[in-house]
């Protein structure tokens, strides 16, 4: 799997991941035109919108009506290293669930993806000019 991250002038950076392209950007107060979410709130997105995903995912398993279903996350920042430190996720499902669904639901968000790379830690290798990927014929 692989995305590109290029600059477009300033703050912004667009990724490109197949046909699908998302445009990042600092705020005006970071030298930014605000063009895009930030890295910072896209990865908060991500937790948010994957955890979305698998309760929306569980709901429809159990015949439980998606509409009205929301995630809401807020996050603080720490410092030493400079990271987000905290995030918030508020799940609101606007229909009643037995308390055993309840259960359920929490464990099946607290398994998402997005929350599972960061629970346990990806190894991350940052390169220079790595080299390109040659097709086996050696072009």
């Amino acid at each position: 799997m692989k995305l590109t991250a290029t600059f477009h002038g300033g703050t912004r950076y667009d990724i490109v991941s197949g046909r699908h392209r998302i445009i990042t950007d600092q705020v005006v107060e970071d030298g930014g035109q605000d063009a895009g979410m930030s890295p910072v709130e896209l990865f908060v997105g991500s937790v948010a919108t994957c955890v979305a995903y698998f309760v929306g995912q569980f709901c429809g398993r159990h015949g439980i009506s998606r509409d009205g279903l929301a995630v809401d996350a807020e996050w603080t920042m720490a410092e030493s290293p400079h990271r987000v430190g905290h995030i918030d996720i508020g799940i609101h499902l606007p229909h009643r669930i037995t308390v055993e669904q309840r259960e359920r639901l929490l464990k099946v968000a607290h398994g998402c993806t997005v929350h599972q790379s960061i629970a346990v830690t990806p190894t991350i290798e940052i390169k220079l000019n790595p080299p390109t990927h040659q097709k086996a014929d050696g072009s």
